[in-house]
């Protein structure tokens, strides 16, 4: 019958409102923006860049390998590296961004910079509200504004961070094994050496 689809939708709306004075559950919107709904953990907007310890700048996870940049569709990441290395969470000297810019009223969210990095360093965010009144500088974010830190990463993404967390500490473990093992190696060889010499002098 014409108009049926029409008529359960209108007896649905005048359930749910007049329910709503009565039962919570029927409350089925929210006033925004005093009121909102909490994100969930999968949600996610715009990318930020993850930092270790208090300060940002040393604990920078990103090391300008600019794959991201790269494979930004829209390309809206812009990077610069330094002229200086700092060690990285293994102790190995890294460039670190001296410039490293995210247009937001490019990007599409599409977490491709997160999938293809290989460093842990870029996640994304669930905050949705950026507004400004300049076009181009209010929505261009500097690394100042991008950094955030591991603890925020793990308020937002608690599995992920998780998950992130013990992928890092099993590559730190592995890098401590192999330097290990590089070590022993070195003084073995050290060591036969010096006694080869030894040996040789003995004989003399």
């Amino acid at each position: 019958m014409i108009g049926k689809g029409i008529a359960k939708g209108m007896v649905e709306t005048a359930r749910n409102l007049v329910g709503s004075f009565h039962e919570s559950e029927r409350m089925v919107t929210v006033e925004y923006p005093e009121q909102k709904i909490p994100a969930k953990e999968s949600a996610r907007n715009f990318p930020f860049l993850v930092y270790d310890g208090d300060d940002w700048q040393t604990g920078l996870r990103c090391v300008s390998c600019q794959i991201c940049e790269k494979e930004c569709p829209p390309q809206c990441i812009y990077i610069e590296k330094d002229s200086e290395k700092k060690p990285d969470f293994l102790g190995k000297p890294q460039f670190q961004p001296k410039i490293f810019d995210i247009d937001v009223s490019v990007c599409m969210g599409c977490q491709i910079c997160v999938e293809v990095c290989p460093f842990e360093s870029i996640r994304m965010d669930r905050e949705f509200e950026y507004a400004g009144t300049d076009r181009f500088n209010d929505m261009l974010f500097s690394k100042e504004s991008l950094a955030k830190s591991n603890s925020y990463y793990h308020q937002i993404h608690p599995t992920e961070a998780t998950e992130t967390d013990a992928i890092r500490e099993d590559k730190r473990q592995a890098h401590i094994l192999k330097e290990r093992a590089k070590a022993e190696k070195l003084a073995k060889a050290k060591q036969e050496a010096m006694e080869k010499k030894a040996e040789a002098s003995s004989t003399d």
